[in-house]
């Protein structure tokens, strides 16, 4: 099963926020041993939005959509999703028995448009301030504020994919060669590459800075036996090179 990320908003593509969401979305399914297939970001833009909702739709992936679910003109993406799956919009009512507990007699119709969701979804628990997210079609609709998105992520993970968790055989190992250029692995590389090919070899070079140390993360991921074995492999290309090198935490 595929994972993906959808990132939304005018203010990640302007550069006024810095996106948080992707490092902490691969944090978060990593640590459950799952990894994330793709991302993309996409702006406020209404027709753009729902065609890449559509696409988002058609994929059948499992997809975490960060932004655009408050109550002001410029959040769209409940109005896209609605548009890209065909149906109408509707006040869910768990969403808004959670928003009139949230505000009581400071209640607004404005307040309640944010439990209006495309019909047949599902709401996702917001600890933070009651406000739920919204799930439909594997799609997981959460605020652009880390302090509710990412609490809700973790509930998604761990009550409807718990059975996911750790379930794929894969592992990802490196270490750092220090004081050598790519061009000098290269050899090495093609030769892992031949020798495990149900694996995937990487390698990440700095640019090193003045006063810093040249660096290659060299790595593979794949099965754990396997990985094992052509790590082992990358290790003692590494003595008999001469090189220095340190495993990669």
């Amino acid at each position: 099963m595929n994972f993906g990320a959808l990132i939304i908003g005018d203010e990640i593509l302007s550069g006024r926020r810095s996106d948080k969401h992707l490092a902490k979305l691969i944090e978060l399914l990593g640590a459950r041993g799952l990894k994330l297939a793709w991302a993309r970001y996409v702006g406020d833009d209404f027709a753009r939005l729902t065609d890449t909702l559509r696409q988002s739709f058609a994929s059948g992936d499992v997809v975490f959509s960060f932004g655009g679910i408050g109550a002001t003109p410029d959040d769209r993406t409940r109005e896209a999703a609605a548009a890209a799956l065909g149906v109408d919009l509707a006040l869910h009512p768990e969403a808004e028995a959670e928003i009139r507990a949230r505000f009581g007699a400071e209640i607004t119709p404005e307040r309640l448009q944010m439990g209006v969701y495309p019909v047949g979804s599902e709401i996702i628990p917001n600890a933070y301030n009651r406000i739920p997210g919204f799930s439909i079609r594997e799609h997981y609709f959460t605020p652009g504020f880390p302090v509710m998105a990412w609490p809700m992520v973790e509930w998604v993970l761990d009550s409807r994919y718990r059975h996911l968790h750790h379930a794929e055989d894969y592992v990802e190992q490196a270490i750092t060669v220090w004081d050598a250029y790519e061009g000098q692995l290269i050899g090495l590389m093609r030769q892992i590459t031949a020798d495990f090919p149900d694996t995937t070899l990487f390698s990440l070079p700095t640019l090193a800075g003045e006063g810093e140390r040249r660096s290659i993360e060299l790595g593979v991921k794949g099965s754990a036996a396997r990985v094992a074995e052509a790590m082992a492999r990358i290790r003692a290309d590494m003595v008999e090179r001469g090189l220095e090198w340190a495993d990669k935490a």
